[in-house]
């Protein structure tokens, strides 16, 4: 298990958090540019080394009644991918994905180099992006699934 410092190290290397120390020498990181109501990414990070992650929108994880996940027995690699990946699921829209998803349900894939895809379902197709780009279309959602996968790609 991490400590309460390495933990804070780790989140702090996050330039997109903002600090908030708030009762009982627990710590809360803000990401002010979430486009969701919230902002606390890191929840109550205490000395003992419980915490938690807003992950709502990240469908990786097994969230409480609340979209958090406790972080108590994270490794610094769990710690980093799970904090990466809430802040992408609050993170604006780009120009980019705004033209192509508009409305549209989405899905968003990233690969081990942090690269993403987008997912949406189009009329009776799936379509895979790339930015701008269509990389595929599919006639069904699992075999754009299935190519995902095979290209390194997993579910943010």
């Amino acid at each position: 298990m991490l400590t309460f410092e390495q933990k804070l190290a780790i989140i702090e290397s996050f330039p997109e958090l903002k600090r908030k120390d708030v009762s009982m020498k627990r710590v809360n990181f803000h990401y002010e540019e979430s486009t969701s109501d919230k902002k606390n990414v890191v929840y109550h990070l205490h000395p003992n080394g419980n915490g938690f992650v807003y992950a709502e929108y990240v469908s990786s994880y097994n969230t409480d009644d609340r979209g958090m996940i406790n972080i108590r027995d994270f490794s610094e690699e769990e710690l980093r991918t799970v904090i990466a990946k809430s802040i992408q699921s609050l993170a604006p829209r780009s120009t980019a994905e705004v033209a192509i998803v508009g409305d549209l349900e989405e899905e968003r894939w990233v690969n081990e180099d942090n690269a993403s895809l987008i997912l949406v379902q189009e009329d009776e197709m799936w379509n895979v992006y790339a930015g701008l780009n269509l990389d595929g279309t599919f006639p069904s959602y699992n075999e754009a699934k299935q190519y995902l996968e095979e290209e390194g790609f997993r579910r943010a």
